[in-house]
């Protein structure tokens, strides 16, 4: 490697380990101390080495801020894409460009239990947080009881305030609960916040109902749930079709059990009894 992409290399890795340091500190370091190339590309590799470990260290960060189930992390590579049919599955094969949340869109994510919903948004969002974006994951009934406390407490602009911050919002599971009215206007206003939000972001949902159909789990007058639209307004919808993945490993044991065996019962004391 020459002198020059050495100090660029540094550059970059300073960079990475937000340090007050640049190529041409060293340039200058290198030239009073006359260190040789084996020397300069030694120290180019412990930048390197240290920058890689900040890299990762960064992204176990936002994987643990994520909420994500950690037992058994998912993949796109787990995701059994060879079930699906369609013009547009193309399209699906295509989530690990994170083309969405760069140019802005929400991802909707629909159809019946056990189509793998809830995989392909968790891996879209440990992708994300691998390009080192913060991504957020919580179920629909997890977000509104979050609203409900927040209320009690006076905290509302708090709660709503850190659910715009992450780069990637994962929404799981809205059929499964019913926001009143106070809690709809809260989820509407992070809706809002986040439309106008500058920079990359994305909201991904998961549901078992089309969109056309979640107003009805929303309890607000017609112009909140106007703002229902701009979940829409940039967006994809993946409307996933088929029979549920669930149950792949279950086996199923056929037994049958005889007859009970049947006797006469012969008093023998006061509290005992024998099958003869």
């Amino acid at each position: 490697m020459s002198e020059t992409n050495v100090y660029e290399k540094i550059d970059v890795c300073a960079g990475t380990l937000k340090l007050d340091f640049c190529g041409k500190e060293l340039a200058t370091i290198a030239s009073n101390r006359h260190y040789t190339k084996e020397q300069l590309q030694a120290v180019s590799e412990v930048f390197d080495y240290l920058s890689v470990k900040k890299h990762e260290s960064v992204i176990n960060t936002l994987l643990k801020m994520s909420r994500f189930p950690t037992k058994e992390p998912k993949t796109f590579d787990g995701y059994d894409f060879s079930r699906l049919r369609g013009d547009d599955i193309g399209a699906l094969k295509g989530l690990p460009s994170l083309s969405d949340v760069n140019a802005g869109r929400n991802i909707a994510f629909v159809g019946p239990a056990g189509v793998g919903k809830t995989h392909l948004a968790e891996v879209y969002g440990r992708e994300c947080c691998k390009q080192g974006m913060k991504t957020y994951f919580l179920k629909a009934s997890e977000l509104n009881d979050k609203f409900t406390i927040a209320r009690k407490y006076g905290r509302e602009a708090h709660a709503v305030q850190s659910l715009v911050k992450p780069t990637c919002l994962i929404i799981d599971e809205v059929e499964r609960c019913r926001f009143n009215r106070d809690n709809t206007a809260m989820f509407f206003d992070l809706v809002d916040r986040r439309y106008e939000k500058e920079g990359l972001h994305t909201i991904i949902f998961t549901s078992n109902k089309q969109p056309n159909e979640w107003a009805e789990y929303f309890d607000g007058n017609d112009d909140l749930m106007c703002s229902l639209d701009r979940i829409f307004d940039r967006a994809s919808i993946f409307d996933i079709k088929g029979e549920s993945y669930r149950g792949r490993a279950c086996t199923t044991y056929a037994v049958e059990a005889s007859a009970p065996v049947t006797g006469i019962v012969k008093q023998v004391t006061k509290d005992k009894s024998v099958l003869m």
